[in-house]
């Protein structure tokens, strides 16, 4: 008989077998500076999934007007909604790895909970080398985008692949790539919501604010705007809201190319010269606060509205680490462990 010299434990594979789970977000500047949040936008804007333009013609524009200018204001915006623990956007996707790793445990499920960020820290890669140093050889990959879009989830996937075409053995891979429709997120959205309008009263209208994206990317084939629609659809049936008491609009726009609309800023400038002066605002495609929802819409858009005649302006804060949230996050990871 044949005679092989444990090899697989010489080679040091026999503690392999483990699973990871690795949730992964946008990112965010390690500190609200403008030194940080150029370091932060340079990474960011140099994605050519992010920014579409010819790659010399736009590092002259990056390097030579952008992140000469736009890191100071950045700063200044990232100062206001900074907290004691830091960026909000980083403190509460802590909450959520912790959250998911406690309830897999809870359940018998063993697994690495991991938390990496597209852009800045924890980078991509020293997560995932870190995961494989713990033995990981099956990974999930959870996306914490609810709605697919290339320059968002499609960045995640390339971020994972470059990092894994270094590696000689490669885990086993399951990539979550959209949960705009799971019936556990629409739940906790309507949830979310119905204790608002318990508290509060149901407003005239109910704004609906997903990030913004050219709209060049809809006609190249991007599904993001098809899977919002979606969203607000199924939210509105589960809420039991007419058609016409449910607006649907797109923020954060960049530059002078068409983006996705209606556009928020300009819907919460229109609504009060319409006898609209009441209004709830949630954001389906952020599954965390951050700078975009707490500057951007509970800061900016509150003024918008408020000065063109608005009088009860309330943000519905992202679904965070609810306990429902945390339930979906298991359920979209659960049949691949």
């Amino acid at each position: 008989m044949a005679k092989f010299i444990g090899l697989d434990k010489d080679k040091g594979h026999a503690g392999r077998g483990k699973t990871g789970i690795l949730l992964l977000n946008l990112g965010t500047p390690d500190a609200p500076t403008p030194a940080a949040v150029r370091r932060y936008l340079a990474e960011f804007l140099s994605d050519p999934r992010v920014v579409e333009i010819p790659k010399a013609l736009w590092k002259l524009i990056l390097h030579g007007i952008i992140l000469r200018v736009r890191p100071a204001k950045s700063a200044a915006l990232y100062r206001e909604v900074w907290t004691d623990k830091g960026s909000p956007l980083m403190d509460i996707s802590e909450r959520q790895t912790q959250a998911l790793a406690e309830k897999l445990k809870a359940e018998g499920v063993e697994a690495e909970v991991a938390l990496a960020m597209r852009y800045g820290n924890p980078a991509v890669g020293d997560v995932l080398k870190r995961l494989h140093n713990q033995g990981v050889d099956k990974l999930v990959v959870l996306p914490l985008y609810p709605q697919y879009a290339g320059p968002t989830t499609g960045s995640a996937f390339d971020a994972i692949a470059k990092e894994l075409t270094q590696w000689r053995y490669l885990p086993s891979l399951h990539f979550i790539h959209t949960y705009h429709d799971n019936p556990l997120f629409i739940e906790a959205l309507a949830e979310s919501i119905e204790a608002d309008f318990a508290q509060h009263g149901k407003p005239q209208k109910l704004v609906l604010s997903y990030h913004g994206m050219p709209e060049r990317n809809l006609k190249l084939g991007d599904p993001y705007y098809c899977f919002c629609i979606k969203t607000s659809r199924l939210l509105a049936e589960r809420l039991g809201l007419a058609e016409d008491d449910v607006i649907s609009s797109f923020q954060s726009r960049f530059g002078k190319a068409k983006w996705l609309g209606p556009y928020t800023d300009e819907t919460m400038m229109a609504l009060p010269k319409q006898g609209i002066t009441d209004v709830a605002v949630a954001c389906p495609a952020f599954s965390a606060d951050c700078l975009e929802t707490l500057e951007e819409i509970a800061g900016q858009n509150r003024e918008f509205f408020e000065q063109a005649g608005g009088k009860s302006f309330r943000y519905i804060a992202a679904l965070n680490d609810r306990p429902r949230h945390i339930e979906m996050m298991a359920e979209l990871v659960r049949p691949y462990l």
